[in-house]
């Protein structure tokens, strides 16, 4: 790291604290007491060997001067503005060469904006996640179609009583019974409105969450690691716990796909090829003479494992997903982070690769590996079923990537080709 604009200061901090005179410190430096007075008042540069050689005199650590938590306010923060610069206006550009000063001088609020990108970067996931779901989801669909039928029996209800003033009694009556029953199904329907978007534990109290949905949950909370002594014991006891009876159907269809792939690729086996060959799952398929979707899903569930996979049927419906770091998926239909997913699909056994990067996070690329089989469960000539699977991992290679967005409405890029609506950035100068 280079050194900071403010290093004389911190070299004056430590030679008044060690008792030092400036021209003692100067001699064991083999430098003149007037160049280290320069120094000393950020009035000259000072060389990386000068410095070894004043840290020597001080009998302290060079990196004590450079590193530590200032350096990592500095690349924070430098990260910070490479992500922000392709949508900041040019008047808003950071001197991102006067950051190191910025850390110096004022650490704490150089502390204060790393912590509110990582608080605004937080959002913006919540948003397309939100997004998403306000979009595609047909639970969301339906109640609103719900609360909107309601609505409008309530209305018709309340105009016949409103512009019948002799209206016979017994018809009254049933009127307001109606009326009665529809305000009860409007509440009804608002509250479940309400519970389905909140993300907190009322949804699963509810049992308004999707199966697939609380089967997530439930792996999220083991970080998305089953151990193989875990799958022989079959992990009932925690299935029972989940809230629907589907969601306890799908898991035990996930444990069993697991301890299926553990019996056919074993832990210790797959650990030690890994270590050898790396990351690669059509690689280790092509070493291990296994399925690269059986490998696939042992990466993504390999304790410490970054990747992250999703997995879709032969109708693109996605059946399982677990995100990697920087890189959202969709819960919902189809998203340009599903194109190498979607892309294998239709080309079984045709492995499709990709270096993207998620629009508006330069600082975090990705390779996605996708891969699809085909089977026929009931003979050859019975209905083809397809399967794909898609992993993402981390990639800090250097060259040209992909830069693609999770949604149209909420994608900060303005040159995309295959935008299909606009974005709803747009309106801010954004993209």
């Amino acid at each position: 790291m280079p050194l900071s604009a403010l290093t004389g200061t911190k070299l004056r901090d430590r030679r008044l604290a060690a008792g030092l005179r400036q021209a003692d410190v100067a001699a064991r430096a083999g430098i003149s007491a007037s160049y280290l007075n320069l120094i000393e008042h950020n009035r000259r540069k000072v060389t990386p060997e000068v410095m070894e050689r004043l840290a020597d005199a001080l009998q302290i650590d060079r990196a004590a001067l450079v590193e530590g938590r200032e350096a990592a306010l500095v690349e924070d923060l430098r990260a910070a503005a490479a992500r922000n610069a392709a949508q900041a206006q040019p008047q808003a550009a950071a001197e991102v060469e006067r950051v190191e000063d910025l850390v110096d001088r004022f650490p704490g609020w150089a502390a204060l904006l790393v912590a509110l990108d990582v608080r605004g970067r937080a959002l913006e996931r919540a948003v397309e996640a939100l997004n998403d779901r306000m979009t595609h989801d047909p639970h969301l669909s339906q109640s609103l179609h719900e609360l909107l039928s309601s609505l409008s029996a309530v209305r018709a209800t309340a105009a016949i009583l409103a512009e019948t003033p002799d209206l016979e009694p017994d018809w009254a009556a049933r009127f307001h019974r109606n009326l009665h029953q529809d305000s009860e199904r409007l509440a009804a329907g608002a509250e479940a409105l309400v519970g389905f978007l909140d993300a907190g534990q009322g949804i699963k109290e509810q049992g308004i969450a999707a199966p697939q949905e609380e089967v997530e949950d439930w792996l999220r909370g083991r970080s998305w690691v089953i151990r193989d002594v875990e799958l022989a014991a079959g992990l009932e006891e925690e299935i029972e716990h989940l809230a629907s009876t589907a969601a306890r159907s799908l898991a035990r269809a996930h444990v069993a796909r697991a301890r299926a792939d553990a019996a056919a690729l074993p832990e210790a086996a797959f650990l030690a090829a890994l270590a050898e060959t790396g990351p690669d799952p059509l690689a280790l398929a092509g070493r291990l003479g296994l399925s690269p979707l059986v490998v696939m899903r042992r990466l993504a569930g390999m304790p410490g494992t970054s990747a992250g996979l999703v997995t879709c049927d032969g109708s693109g419906t996605l059946t399982f997903r677990k995100p990697a770091t920087g890189f959202p998926l969709p819960r919902f239909g189809a998203a340009c982070p599903l194109w190498p997913l979607y892309g294998a699909l239709g080309r079984p056994l045709q492995p499709v690769e990709a270096r993207v990067q998620m629009a508006g996070q330069s600082d975090r690329r990705h390779r996605a590996v996708a891969w699809a089989e085909t089977r026929h469960p009931l003979g050859p000539r019975g209905p083809e079923l397809r399967e794909a699977a898609m992993l993402i991992l981390p990639d800090d290679g250097a060259g040209p990537v992909l830069t693609i967005g999770s949604s149209c409405r909420i994608c900060a890029r303005g040159d995309c080709p295959a935008r299909r609506e606009p974005s709803i950035l747009a309106a801010e100068g954004v993209g």
